[in-house]
């Protein structure tokens, strides 16, 4: 591979072990402060318990995207150096409010969330859960600003090959930006559900069935069921922006060659570039059409329209059926353990395992969508401004590669550490506490106990 893509395959990979855990804190934070908020109400300590539980969740998230978000930042230097060169003047303060409006939030309210509640008043740590919860989202916020800034530029003026902004207002509220921050945010919040339903979901199976841990897997359940329906609709919405802006991405989802009515929605197929055809294609008459012009003869964009200018088209193509796929499964899951919680009040054991299995789905569809966003802007890394090969930097391809396969195998470990420390707080959640954990009935053997 040669030095660009060797940088572009480096930079993906820190992002994508970097997005897992904002993916995290963004909404665990506000379901702290549901928690915490539940507590003050109701006076029941179960919320408590649940909360101090899951804000060591969040802690140890938060350190884990402070830490993997430090390696991205010598990227610009090292491998991106033309990103700032050119468009450093919008990119630069963007980042800036970032780190000044919202990091500092989190890092400095953080611990009083994790020690203060038995130090402080109990006022003073509700407000330090609400101002965290605020914290994560501004920071979600002006990432994804700049982010879709890159996808969708306005608002400034190229001088002397440099971007200038001329207005702030414009580059902040640009045409993609509502769509991809709902998105994420809605990403975000399906991704902490899950993962509270799966790990609540853990403790059930090993007995540990306290109260905190029904409400949390409650809590976790319910979330998901309603916001993945939404989350359907908002990707609806984001689909019809980027069919107007980026019509060769969405060409590009679809592996739809040519343009024209009544294209068909392609379920599964091999695309071929050198071809510029699918092969073993298996497509519903009219849906695409249907799906991005709410008409069977809508006139859909195809890829010969963009024959050298559009993204790869096969990672794309699966990444979307991935991350849709996904979607589907949690709409099932969530809608049919929602149902068994109102119908039966309790999980079966079938389903706790299932729900154990999806605990980190939300990465592999936030991962997934990911991976259509920023390879369908290829070959731009600033739409229409800066093109991916104009900002690689000098650095020889063998560099790239040694530095690569190191973060490669740290970020193995991190991660397997990092699930595996999740893992040892649920176990151990349950062994400081086996008294609150219900007993069986003292019944004959062969009858079987009711939870089971």
């Amino acid at each position: 591979m040669d030095a660009v893509m060797l940088a572009r395959i480096q930079f993906g990979a820190n992002i994508s072990f970097h997005i897992l855990f904002p993916t995290i804190t963004i909404a665990l934070g506000w379901v702290l402060l549901y928690f915490k908020l539940a507590y003050n109400r109701t006076g029941d300590i179960k919320w408590m318990d649940a909360y101090h539980f899951w804000v060591k969740v969040f802690a140890l998230s938060f350190a884990m995207g402070v830490v993997s978000g430090i390696t991205m930042s010598f990227q610009f230097g090292t491998n991106w150096p033309g990103f700032m060169e050119r468009v450093g003047n919008i990119a630069g303060p963007l980042l800036a409010y970032e780190v000044l409006t919202a990091f500092f939030l989190e890092a400095v309210f953080i611990g009083i969330m994790l020690f203060g509640f038995s130090r402080v008043s109990n006022w003073v740590h509700t407000l330090a859960t609400v101002l965290v919860a605020c914290g994560t989202t501004l920071s979600a916020f002006w990432i994804l600003v700049l982010n879709s800034w890159m996808h969708t530029p306005v608002g400034f003026e190229m001088r002397d090959g440099v971007a200038h902004a001329t207005d702030w207002f414009a580059i902040i509220f640009n045409p993609s930006m509502p769509y991809r921050l709902a998105h994420m945010l809605i990403a975000s919040g399906l991704t902490a559900a899950f993962l509270i339903a799966g790990i609540s979901a853990f403790r059930w199976l090993r007995n540990d069935r306290v109260p905190a841990v029904r409400a949390a897997l409650r809590t976790g359940v319910t979330v998901a069921a309603v916001l993945i329906p939404v989350q359907i609709l908002v990707g609806d919405m984001h689909g019809l922006n980027t069919l107007e802006h980026q019509p060769q991405k969405v060409a590009a989802m679809e592996a739809n060659w040519e343009t024209g009515p009544n294209v068909p929605l392609v379920l599964f197929a091999l695309p071929d570039e050198e071809a510029r055809e699918n092969r073993f294609e298996v497509a519903i008459p009219n849906g695409a059409s249907l799906i991005l012009k709410h008409d069977p003869d809508g006139v859909v964009p195809g890829l010969n329209d963009f024959e050298g200018e559009h993204p790869p088209v096969a990672p794309v193509f699966w990444s979307f059926r991935l991350m849709v796929g996904i979607g589907v499964l949690m709409l099932v899951v969530s809608w049919a353990t929602a149902w068994m919680l109102w119908r039966r009040g309790d999980l079966s054991v079938w389903s706790a395992r299932v729900l154990v299995a999806m605990s980190f789905s939300g990465w592999v569809a936030t991962l997934a969508g990911w991976y259509v966003t920023e390879i369908g802007r290829q070959p731009w890394l600033v739409s229409g401004v800066l093109t991916t090969a104009e900002a690689a930097s000098a650095v020889p391809a063998p560099m790239i590669g040694a530095t690569l396969a190191m973060y490669l195998a740290i970020y193995a470990v991190l991660i397997t550490a990092y699930i595996g420390a999740i893992l040892y707080l649920a176990r151990k959640a349950g062994q400081d506490r086996p008294t609150m954990r219900p007993t069986a009935p003292k019944t004959p053997k062969a009858v079987p106990f009711p939870a089971e």
